[in-house]
Order: C-alpha cells, then structure tokens, then sequence
C-alpha cells in the first residue's frame, strides 16, 4: 500500500526552513514516504537515501560525505549510532541552503536526542501512524469494509494490504523479534532479552483496563523499577503507549493509574478492548497531528472515579477538555458513566461510538458510528 501518506504535505513545508525527523513505528512507511520526498519513483537505491544499517553507510557519513548530486538527504535509522546528534548537526550547519534534511527512525529521535549540544531550532518532528479509516478513505475511497479490515489487520501497510491471517501472524512475529532483538539491543543496556519479550507477549491481554505494574513485576520476578523502565522503554520502541487518568473536581477521579495500550492493535485477542485499542490510536494520532502540524498542546487521557465510572478517553486542547469518547461494540443505549460524567463535568461533549451505524444525540451526549465520528470531527 504504497500511496502517498497524509502527513507527506506537512513534511514538505517544513523543509523549506529546517530537517523534518520522522519517527514511528517499525514497518509502519517511515521509509516509503520519506523516499516519497526524493521523487515519485525513488527507491532505496536513490544516491540520496542513506540507511545507517548498510555497511558502507557509516564510514562515509562519519567523514562527513554526500552524494555531489542529491538535494534532499535521508538518513534513516541513524540515530543508532551514538554520535549521531553531533553528526547530523556538523551536516546540517554546513549545507543547509544547499541540501535538505529527512531523518527517520523508529524509535522516539525526540528522547534519543542526549548530549551538550543542541538540535532545538533545526529540526521538526513528526510521528507517522498506521493507517486510521480516514486516512485509508482519503487513500483508496470509500469502503464498508475498511473499518473491519482495521480491526482484523490493524493499521500497518504491509499486512492490512495483504489481508492475510497466516501472513498477519507471521508478519507479527517478525516484527516484534526485530524489536526486542535489535532496536532494543542497538538503543538500550537490557540485558534480560528474554523477560522482555514476556512482557511484550503479556501486553495484549492489559489492553484497556488498569495497568497494574505491580502485576507485571510479580509475573516476571522483577523489581518495581525495572518494570517500570522496561515499559518505558516499549513506549520510546512505539510497541506500546500509556494514557493518565483526567481529573475533574466535581467528581472522586483517578490520579495515577494508567491504562496502556498498543501500537498495532491486531495483537488484542478480543474484540471489544481491540475496537477501543482502535480507537485510542485515532485519537492519538489526531493528538500528535495537532502537536506536529498544528503546534497546539494535546493530551489524551481517561475519565474514572473512585467508584469504578469509566469513559474510555478525553481529549485535551491547550489543557482545556475538547471532548470524551466512550466506545461501544454492543449495547446501543447510553453508557451511565457518560450521562453521569455528562452531567458532572466541564468537558463539552460526549461521544459513544459504535463499529455500527447508530445516531442519536441529545444534550451533550452522542451516539454515533466511528466512521462518521472521525468524518464530522475531521480526524487525520
């Protein structure tokens, strides 16, 4: 599925003042929409393209050469090298006017950024998703299936191309092997490799409820810290994110529990968390659109008191409630929780969402299908 993403537009108009950095996931089209960036046909052998992990790569960069004929330079996956902030500034300093800057990875560029020097005012980072519903219709029109081709594939381009269960597993597999074997071993000092692919397979089942890490640390026969660290460390990898609780003052809300969820959302076993694993990574993209494109401050987050009322998730805008989101794979009546946090908070609307089609909309609460939910917000 190799169309042009939506957040190429966005990544060409910061070039023409600074480097735009791309991270995202692995496997999720970093590479595909930066070699977008050279030319309509450029492919990995493009002279401009330079991918830190082939062998005659880091000689030439460590000395400081370009190819003499490339206007735009990429440089993916160099951030696994440990000078590389020092190096990409010595490079940037010295030809910019001359050349443009892309440089993608797919861990967080914007944590693995250490040292005395500093890049602040040269480079924009953006976060590239997997496909979300309006993105794959702005992409490939209009479809029924799409949303259920989402929730079975996920959003990543090679398996929601293929549409293929086997190939799904087997592409999952691969994939989070390449993750804990190699990013973590090239970015991180783990030494219990094998620990944290328990983890890692343990994850699924934690989607949308409390994160006790507290439990996991009992599961695996670790400290609380190192617990702690190793999930750190899954989220800067993009395997996995965490959303905070939101509190309110007219209710008893949560204050630290977290709720964890998954990059692809294909690994959630059951339908219900899956749909809204599906859904938290909308609204976080539609997060990370405003933060990267826009320049707002967004939060998401999670709306719980002391009683066990839950609304999966509320958006923040420059720290002011946008909206609450309550996603829904059965019952079409009003969730209680969202008629009595509707009545009890500032947050100015209230959305319970449903895979199918369902409308209705009285006071501050609507029911609504997710397709139309992410067409009148006008989500990424």
């Amino acid at each position: 599925m190799d169309m042009i993403r939506d957040l190429r537009g966005a990544v060409e108009a910061a070039l023409d003042r600074r480097m735009a950095f791309i991270g995202g996931p692995r496997q999720v089209g970093k590479t595909t929409l930066a070699l977008s960036l050279l030319g309509p046909s450029a492919t990995t052998r493009h002279p401009g393209y330079l991918n830190w992990d082939h062998p005659a790569v880091p000689p030439v960069l460590r000395r400081g050469l370009l190819p003499p004929d490339a206007p735009r330079i990429v440089m993916d996956e160099i951030h696994k090298y440990a000078r590389w902030r020092t190096l990409v500034k010595g490079l940037y300093d010295t030809e910019k006017g001359r050349r443009q800057f892309i440089v993608t990875g797919s861990a967080r560029l914007d944590h693995y950024r250490k040292g005395v020097d500093s890049l602040v005012g040269r480079y924009r980072y953006f976060r590239l998703h997997p496909f979300s519903l309006p993105e794959l219709e702005r992409a490939t029109g209009p479809d029924a299936g799409h949303l259920a081709a989402l929730l079975t594939f996920g959003g990543f381009p090679e398996p929601l191309q293929a549409r293929d269960e086997r190939m799904l597993r087997l592409w999952q597999r691969e994939r989070l092997t390449r993750v804990v074997r190699e990013d973590l071993r090239d970015l991180e000092r783990v030494r219990e490799v094998s620990l944290v692919e328990e983890l890692v397979d343990a994850l699924p089942d934690k989607v949308g409820s409390l994160l006790s890490v507290k439990s996991l640390r009992e599961d695996l026969q670790i400290d609380h810290k190192t617990a702690e660290r190793w999930i750190t460390i899954l989220e800067r990898l993009y395997v996995c994110f965490r959303i905070p609780p939101f509190g309110s003052r007219r209710i008893r809300a949560l204050k630290k529990q977290q709720k964890l969820y998954l990059w692809d959302w294909s690994m959630v076993p059951e339908l219900g968390p899956r749909f809204e694993n599906l859904v938290a990574a909308q609204l976080l993209k539609y997060c990370h659109w405003q933060e990267d494109v826009e320049g707002h401050r967004m939060e998401l987050r999670f709306l719980r008191d002391t009683d066990g009322r839950e609304v999966d998730f509320v958006v923040l805008k420059n720290r002011a409630p946008l909206f609450a989101v309550e996603c829904k794979t059965g019952s079409k009546a009003i969730s209680p929780a969202v008629r009595y946090f509707a009545d009890r908070t500032s947050i100015p609307a209230f959305y319970q969402v449903h895979q199918r089609d369902a409308y209705l909309q009285t006071g501050k609460i609507t029911i609504i299908p997710f397709a139309r939910f992410c067409h009148d917000l006008h989500l990424p």
